[in-house]
Order: structure tokens, then sequence, then C-alpha cells
């Protein structure tokens, strides 16, 4: 797989949190491809690294060290400012715990990216995502006023509101119950393959896992193993 076909390239990428006696070694010479449109599957136990690796490649962390393109673009030579508008425009992103701003009602919550982009119809594009994920009516609620599993697809409206190149998705079904996850992932798969968005999910979901692409299985801050065909277990 070529760059040009990339939407993500890590070469090398090494990563140390913390500090003193308690610095450790996150992520260790990681080299992925993840190509434009493809879905993939970060699984592995609990300390592996796959949560940082997203925050990564979504340009909330910065390595110490290693290549991350996305999109093309080096996110190292990027200043925050830069990194803060090339992640706004090019990446969305979905958290387990929602991240909704409290005294913002669904619709400007879903707007915030919009008017950061400059957008002049932000809250009628607002409007028609919130639609698209069944919450036309429930846009003057607060995030208060609504249910786990209404608050999430508030959050992924937001997330791709402005039609990012990249989605990732960080254990978004981890607050909600089975019938409500399922829901949210059946719709993060369809949006994913009507925008022809890449995808990149962390799950400890094994049957989850399954419905991308490819599957990408990270240990001790190495990635094991990734392949199209990997067989996982059952789901616990």
């Amino acid at each position: 797989m070529g760059t040009e076909t990339s939407a993500v390239e890590l070469s090398g990428v090494n990563i140390h949190l913390g500090r003193g006696a308690s610095r450790v070694h996150v992520l260790r010479d990681i080299d992925l491809r993840i190509g434009r449109g493809e879905a993939i599957g970060l699984v592995g136990p609990s300390g592996s690294g796959k949560s940082t690796l997203l925050m990564v490649l979504a340009g909330l962390e910065r390595p110490d060290g290693g290549l991350v393109l996305v999109e093309g673009t080096d996110l190292a030579k990027l200043d925050e400012d830069r990194l803060a508008r090339f992640r706004g425009a090019r990446i969305g992103i979905v958290f387990q715990s929602f991240h909704l701003i409290p005294t913002m009602t669904a619709l400007e919550n879903v707007a915030i990216p919009l008017e950061l982009q400059g957008a002049s119809d932000a809250l009628h594009r607002a409007h028609e995502e919130l639609a698209g994920v069944g919450l036309a009516d429930r846009a003057a609620h607060y995030p208060a006023q609504l249910s786990g599993g209404e608050q999430q697809r508030v959050a992924l409206a937001r997330a791709i509101a402005g039609n990012p190149a990249i989605l990732v998705a960080d254990e978004p079904t981890g607050n909600l119950d089975d019938a409500t996850g399922t829901a949210i992932i059946d719709l993060i798969f369809d949006l994913q393959r009507a925008r022809g968005t890449t995808l990149v999910l962390v799950t400890h979901d094994a049957s989850l896992a399954r419905r991308c692409d490819r599957v990408v299985r990270m240990r001790s801050g190495r990635i094991e193993l990734a392949e199209t065909d990997l067989i996982l277990p059952a789901a616990q």
C-alpha cells in the first residue's frame, strides 16, 4: 500500500508517558499503514497501548520519535494551532464518555466544529446531522436530558459533521447497554460506508472487531498482528 493511498502512515513511532520512576514506554516502534476508506479494528488487552495509538494518529498526543503522516501531512511539522485546525477539519473523534458540553444543546454541540471551520450554515448542517442519527426531535435538549445512547448519537453527529477524512472511535459503546451499543455501532459503520471515511475503532469486543476490514492486535506497546483474515477468539 503506497503513501498515495494511505490515510494514515506511522513509522518507527515511540512514546513515553509519565515522568521519573513512573515513566512508561507506551508505544514501541509502531509501523502501520491504513488505507483511505478502510475500517480498522484495534484490539488488545488493557494497557497494550491501543488508546494511546489512537491519540497519536488523531494528533492528540505527540510521539517522542517516528513519523506520523495523516492524509499526507506530517503532524510533527504542525505547531499546536495548525495541528488543532488540521484535526478539526480532517479528523472526527468519538470517545467512550461522550464529552458533550453540558451547557449547550444537542444542536449547539454538533454545530461547534462547523462554526470553528467558519461554516455560515453551521446550525442548518448540524440539524441535518442530528436528523441523520435519528435525533431531529432532540435538537433543543441538553445532554443531561438525553439518554446515554442519545448522547453518543450527538457525539457521533458532531464527529462527522465536518465530513472528516478519518473517524476514530475509542470504545464508543463502553458506557452503553448491549442493544444501544449495537445500534450505535451499526450507525457508525453505515456512516463510514456512506461517506467513504477511514475508520479506526478501538474495541475489546472480538465480534465487533471482525466487522472491520482489518484487525490490528496490540500487546505491550507493539503491534502483534495486523492481518485481514485474523481469527479472533469469541468475545467473553
